[in-house]
């Protein structure tokens, strides 16, 4: 109906400790909830950013994680929940330390917001994106 507001959309999926084949289930899963989201490579943005997150918890603990993305008309937030104790915050590497450790780095220049927040059972690192339909 005219008016009414839409109920935001959400994906939720785990993804086992070091399971590297997540990375592309949670890009397409999150590219089919985009699909009507966002202009011009909004979809693109999202899926490198939430890459990098997946693979930064998956590398860096030994407890898996959770991914959860939802959208809303104006804006997406996607959080990647770890299950290590302490807020240990991630950090961007120099420029001159390799090739390595870029992922927050992208994060960092691309999300219209991004942080870490403690969870009480381990930390979730977060980005938001704004836009809207396409």
């Amino acid at each position: 109906m005219a008016g009414e507001a839409r109920q935001p959309t959400q994906l939720l999926r785990k993804v086992g400790c070091a399971d590297l084949t997540a990375v592309p289930e949670v890009r397409h899963a999150l590219r089919e909830l985009l699909r009507k989201w966002g202009g011009p490579g909004a979809s693109d943005v999202a899926e490198l950013l939430t890459s990098e997150l997946v693979t930064n918890a998956l590398v860096h603990t030994d407890h898996g994680a959770v991914v959860t993305a939802t959208v809303v008309p104006e804006q997406l937030r996607v959080e990647v929940r770890d299950f290590v104790p302490g807020l240990e915050t991630p950090h961007a590497p120099p420029a001159d330390d390799g090739t390595h450790g870029r992922g927050l780095v992208l994060v960092q220049a691309l999300a219209d917001s991004w942080g870490v927040e403690d969870s009480g059972v381990g930390k979730v690192v977060w980005f938001e994106l704004n836009g809207g339909a396409a």
